[in-house]
């Protein structure tokens, strides 16, 4: 299916997010922070086809990765997580680069549609 990188800097969080998308046949990579996930997405060459991360990181957060990533690699679909509602009105002004903004708690079941629809999107 899709190579996702997935970025959380909670390591429970992070492993059942790719835990989930697996079971869809992704093939996820995972990186605890915007630093390290930038630090891949440049190592792989961009060639992931969803970057799905969380805003609230420490070292880089998910929206200064968003638009750096967006700047490298400006086909590369990304998603937003967050559990913060200030952090989701941040994302706002991110919109015409971010396909999605999720709000922690989800299910995985929410996550899994969610992500089907922003590749279903970006490949047609």
């Amino acid at each position: 299916m899709s190579r996702i990188l997935v970025v959380d800097d909670e390591e429970p969080l992070r492993t059942l997010v790719a835990r989930g998308l697996a079971m869809d046949g992704h093939s996820c990579l995972t990186a605890a922070d915007g630093a390290e996930a930038l630090d891949t997405l440049i190592a792989e060459g961009g060639h992931f086809d969803l970057l799905l991360t969380d805003i609230r990181m420490p070292l880089m957060d998910g929206i200064a990765l968003a638009l750096a990533a967006k700047q490298a690699f400006p086909d590369l679909p990304i998603m937003l997580m967050t559990g913060y509602a200030e952090q989701r009105e941040r994302a706002r002004s991110l919109d015409a680069i971010v396909e999605e903004v999720m709000t922690k708690p989800f299910t995985i079941a929410e996550l899994r549609s969610t992500v089907l629809k922003v590749i279903e999107r970006s490949i047609g």
